[in-house]
């Protein structure tokens, strides 16, 4: 079972819609949420990854639905949510994991590259929220965790990316003043380097560069999925009633890093400390191809 560090019961009788659900980071979070007794709503575009991690989810003793959604979409997002509100009579949170990019150079994006990055990670995002606020969240309240990225410093090579994930940030910063009035909480999540399987689709001639960024990270590793789900869930649980438009990074300080360092990552005998060693609780956390000999 999920290895969450929560108290068992803690999301009890509470409805959590996840894009993105069917794999990665999406996928460890809608594991620990059931596991603390949520109904997990998977949301995304491949209905059988959505399947398979229902079924998981299910075969763990948890509860999950799917719904087949392009949250790019306005109208589909519109007629999404309205389903689970009508199904379940109310939406608790909603985790916008949902994202996606590629690596170019800003002078090589087209404006259709362009479109469809922003649409994916703001956009999308946007619509995602606005509905659950509209429809559920504004006459009852709720939680929202918009996940990002490490940004700081901005994103060479993914421009679009990190234009989009910048206004999450704000768009995050301005719902969470606007909406409180109706007892709606509004935070992100930016995860650093995070061994998911995200990783493996990127193409091979990237893949020396991702396997070397643990180098950077004065921690010296990358994060496990369920460090950012357990980030995730605080957000979400009642310890954080009081936390509202704020960004927390999951990243080993890895924004930190300035040049004339020196030697940036932890020895392998620092890292197995108690304080920072790896947090691994997703019992069906599945390594990245790109990391197997």
């Amino acid at each position: 079972m999920y290895r969450s560090v929560f108290a068992p019961g803690l999301l009890a009788g509470q409805v959590v819609i996840v894009t993105g659900g069917g794999s990665g980071i999406g996928r460890c979070t809608a594991h620990e949420l059931a596991a603390l007794g949520a109904h997990v709503v998977l949301v995304g575009r491949n209905a059988d990854k959505l399947r398979a991690v229902q079924a998981e989810i299910e075969a763990d003793g948890g509860a999950a639905s799917h719904a087949v959604c392009d949250i790019r979409d306005e109208a589909t997002v519109q007629r999404t949510v309205a389903d689970v509100v009508a199904r379940h009579g109310a939406i608790d949170a909603l985790v916008n994991n949902a994202g996606g990019q590629y690596i170019t150079p800003a002078e090589k994006i087209s404006a259709k590259g362009w479109q469809a990055v922003v649409d994916t990670n703001l956009t999308g995002g946007f619509l995602m929220a606005r509905e659950c606020f509209v429809q559920s969240m504004q006459a009852r309240g709720g939680a929202i965790v918009n996940i990002i990225a490490d940004i700081w410093g901005s994103m060479p090579g993914m421009a679009h990316s990190g234009a989009a994930r910048a206004g999450m940030v704000s768009l995050t910063e301005t719902t969470a003043a606007e909406w409180a009035q109706s007892g709606v909480r509004v935070n992100a999540v930016a995860p650093g380097y995070i061994a998911s399987s995200g990783m493996d689709h990127y193409p091979a001639e990237a893949q020396p560069m991702l396997r070397a960024m643990r180098q950077t990270v004065p921690l010296g590793r990358f994060a496990t999925e369920a460090e950012v789900s357990a980030g995730i869930v605080f957000l979400i649980s009642p310890a954080a009633s009081f936390i509202s438009g704020t960004v927390l990074r999951i990243d080993g300080a890895r924004p930190q890093v300035r040049m004339g360092w020196g030697q940036v990552a932890a020895p392998a005998d620092v890292q197995a400390r108690p304080a920072v060693r790896p947090f691994d609780g997703f019992h069906r956390y599945v390594a990245p191809k790109l990391f197997n000999p």
